[in-house]
């Protein structure tokens, strides 16, 4: 007679399987932003925002900002005001650092975020026109900020590009479905 296999073992391989079956499924948003090289005298890392607005939306869904994050008392978080249009959608109601959202500054260079729906930040979203918003400032430098509109759920996953002029270089949003 043959003895079984021990069950205790295929339990975490099935969830292992079942984990990444889900997230294989799971629609999400990815941006890949661009963050120039300035030759300027004195450079500071840009702080930077993105959320999403729309009119099916009570309130904007902050997806990350970055920012000084290891200033002593929090003391980054002095100048969130200077990313105007955000801090007047969200980020005067916001107790920053945000858990999920806040993140430390980032260095010249293209860098890529993924954000899955329904699991934080990213809510879900009902169906309907959004756009994605993300703004730059930098300390003894400029402002800037890009829109890109985009229909929820997608109907594709076509990179929609923009691109800056100053504060941000190229801006890519992927949607998936």
């Amino acid at each position: 007679m043959q003895s079984p296999k021990p069950l205790w073992l295929s339990g975490p391989l099935v969830l292992v399987g079942m984990s990444a079956a889900t997230t294989a499924q799971a629609a999400g948003i990815s941006v890949k932003v661009e963050i120039p090289r300035l030759t300027v005298s004195e450079y500071h890392r840009p702080y930077v925002a993105m959320w999403i607005e729309g009119a099916n939306l009570a309130k904007p869904v902050d997806l990350a900002v970055w920012y000084d994050v290891k200033m002593k008392d929090n003391g980054g978080a002095k100048w969130l005001s200077d990313m105007r249009l955000w801090w007047r959608k969200s980020g005067r109601n916001l107790q920053m650092p945000v858990d999920g959202v806040s993140g430390a500054t980032r260095a010249p260079g293209t860098h890529e975020v993924r954000f899955t729906e329904g699991s934080a930040p990213l809510t879900k979203l009902p169906a309907g026109k959004y756009e994605f918003v993300i703004e730059a400032t930098r300390e003894l430098g400029g402002r800037e900020y890009l829109r890109i509109p985009f229909q929820w759920p997608p109907q594709g996953q076509q990179p929609q590009p923009a691109k800056g002029a100053s504060e941000l270089g190229a801006v890519s949003l992927t949607l998936k479905k």
